[in-house]
């Protein structure tokens, strides 16, 4: 004789309204939205209690075998583990802190601290080694990307020679080389066609309205940007060059966000449009947050505009079509440059006097010309994944926003454990959408992607 139905999934039950609830397997790619007696039942199952009453003709029992919920093979959750030295086939180069802004929000300050700028043999010696590891792992190309604590252009000479020197290097290892930039788009002609020339993308920075982003991103001297930032887009535009844009929205942004993401839909053409509330640091640190309700508000108000015009907007950890248990590369190995040639695991963590390089800074050059690691700091990142944070077990995104930035949660704790932040909120609220939509797209009663 069988036995009871076993339960087989992890399954989160979220409340919705009138006594709807959404239950949610994130690891079998499944959903539903049930009432409070199927959600009994589903406890009765955890619980071991089931009553075969509660079920009389077995609907309910085979429509969740169906999704895979009960009396499936073990779920495997996505866990990836680093263990040993690091061997990254992509490198970041934190090229300099200087910038031709002065942002209102600038996390880093740009332009209030003395200019620190990298050399072109720290760039070649970081290009060298991820090079070589990608010859020895026979991976089909190594990276390089340009980044940091100001605007990557501003160090043109070592950008463009770190790229030409990477391009030989790539011909001299027999493996291809992928090269991309973030940048605040206020650049010039020149180096525009370099960029679509010679680049594989870019992540511009534009708010939005010109009249919203000149609010916030500014020269040295007060005037706005948006004219040049534009132009550069536009003549991306021309050129077909994949690029994508990072929306930053301040607190008084918020009610005009869905009007900015309209404008931005209907007058450029990005791959890919990044929303996301200012950070508290930096120049912003004592600013009013735009992590609220009712930036979620216009989220979503916002995520319908650029439906409507056949696009879409993403917030970095809402991203339903992902499992996995790193939240992005931090803990994940990654190797960035600072000018002076140590290695950070941040993006936002650029030079060795921020409050936080001992938590990041793992590495620094040898004089043999490789690196060398200290791997008590570099384990400690690499547990930062999500199944190891107590807050994030009970939480349904948590294998998609995979705890969300660390950065930002010690920030936001100031070295305590872990509680939560208002980003948690908006990360729920935005994968909530995003689960019934799917939903909804699947016709309305169920999603499940085998």
């Amino acid at each position: 004789m069988a036995g009871p139905p076993r339960l087989s999934a992890e399954i989160f039950v979220v409340p919705l309204d009138q006594g709807r609830h959404l239950v949610y397997a994130p690891l079998r790619r499944a959903a539903f939205v049930a009432n409070a007696t199927v959600v009994n039942v589903l406890a009765d199952l955890k619980s071991g209690a089931f009553d075969n009453a509660a079920d009389p003709d077995g609907t309910l029992v085979a429509f969740l075998r169906r999704m895979e919920i009960l009396d499936a093979a073990r779920e495997q959750p996505p866990r990836r583990v680093l263990q040993g030295a690091p061997k990254p086939t992509s490198v970041t180069l934190f090229l300099t802190t200087a910038c031709n802004l002065r942002c209102t929000y600038c996390y880093a300050s740009a332009g209030d601290t003395p200019v620190r700028s990298m050399t072109i043999d720290v760039a070649q010696r970081g290009i060298d080694f991820v090079a070589e590891n990608a010859r020895r792992c026979g991976a089909p190309h190594f990276e390089i990307a340009w980044h940091g604590g100001g605007e990557p252009t501003a160090n043109w000479r070592v950008l463009t020679g770190s790229f030409d020197y990477a391009r030989r290097k790539a011909d001299e290892s027999g493996v291809g080389l992928k090269a991309t930039l973030a940048t605040n788009g206020v650049l010039r002609d020149n180096q525009i066609e370099w960029i679509r020339r010679y680049l594989d993308g870019a992540s511009v920075s534009f708010d939005g309205l010109p009249e919203l982003h000149d609010r916030h991103r500014r020269t040295p001297d007060g005037a706005g940007s948006s004219d040049r930032v534009m132009h550069t887009i536009r003549r991306f535009d021309e050129a077909g060059f994949p690029y994508g844009l990072r929306v930053t929205i301040t607190a008084d942004q918020i009610p005009r966000l869905a009007e900015s993401i309209g404008f931005l839909c209907r007058e450029f053409r990005a791959a890919r449009i990044q929303v996301e509330p200012a950070y508290q640091l930096g120049r912003w640190r004592d600013a009013p947050s735009a992590e609220t309700a009712s930036f979620i508000s216009a989220f979503r108000a916002a995520e319908g505009c650029a439906a409507r015009l056949g696009r879409e907007i993403l917030f970095s950890a809402a991203r339903l079509g992902t499992l996995t248990n790193h939240f992005c590369a931090v803990s994940q190995d990654l190797f960035a440059l600072s000018p002076d040639g140590n290695v950070s695991a941040c993006f936002e963590v650029f030079s060795e006097d921020h409050p936080l390089a001992r938590t990041f800074f793992y590495g620094r050059e040898r004089r043999d010309g490789g690196y060398e690691f200290d791997l008590r700091v570099l384990d400690n990142l690499r547990r930062q994944s999500v199944e190891r944070r107590e807050f994030c077990r009970g939480c349904f995104a948590r294998w998609s926003c995979a705890g969300d930035c660390y950065h930002k949660s010690l920030a936001v704790q100031a070295g305590t454990e872990f509680s939560g932040s208002d980003r948690c909120h908006i990360t729920r609220e935005l994968t909530k959408d995003q689960i019934l939509a799917r939903i909804a797209a699947s016709g309305g009663i169920f999603w499940h992607e085998h």
